[in-house]
């Protein structure tokens, strides 16, 4: 199957593999708004900006990624995100071409391999508003895909609101399919199939 992402590469640099299977690069993205943007590996430094960043988000952008609304990112989880088993999971920002910790975060997507079925694993993805629209998700997604293939996973799924279209779509676009839940929050779950 054929992706295509409407966002330019414009630069992209190996990074030695820490431990594998890590993101093996980063790549500058240039936006069709001409803004550019890094996609990279998360990192500690990224708590803070990822708090204030939290702060920007409308109701509405929280209750679609979280299912729910919170009101704001407690300590355990932003280490949980920004310092994540790289063996277990993964977690990928598109950040401003400054350094983690100044750059701002405008998405993240996380791929955490489930406990009880480690071949398996759960998808997040939130993208701003700030840069919503213009690609960004598919690409992520792509990472996740990438980082799932691999890591050698059967299965990535994830939750999805039923009025959530945009992450409906695109998941279908990328080969996901609906699961059948029972789940009172009005979510429908979406999974992926790997070789």
């Amino acid at each position: 199957m054929a992706i295509h992402v409407r966002l330019g590469v414009v630069n992209a640099a190996h990074r030695p593999i820490s431990t594998p299977p890590a993101l093996m690069r980063s790549e500058t993205v240039r936006l069709p708004d001409g803004r550019e943007l890094r996609i990279r590996p998360i990192a500690p430094a990224d708590a803070e900006p990822i708090a204030a960043a939290f702060e920007l988000l409308t109701e509405d952008e929280i209750r679609r990624r979280f299912l729910h609304p919170i009101k704001a990112l407690g300590p355990e989880y932003l280490q949980r995100l920004t310092q994540p088993d790289r063996h277990k999971d993964f977690v990928v920002v598109a950040a401003e071409p400054l350094p983690a910790g100044k750059a701002l975060v405008a998405a993240v997507a996380r791929l955490a391999c489930d406990r009880n079925a480690p071949k398996h694993a759960e998808f997040g993805i939130l993208v701003s508003h700030f840069v919503s629209g213009q690609g960004l998700g598919r690409l992520l997604m792509q990472r996740l895909l990438d980082w799932a293939s691999k890591r050698g996973l059967q299965e990535i799924y994830g939750d999805v609101l039923y009025e959530n279209s945009r992450m409906l779509n695109l998941a279908r676009e990328m080969g996901f399919e609906r699961v059948a839940t029972n789940d009172p929050s009005g979510s429908v779950r979406v999974r992926r199939l790997l070789r």
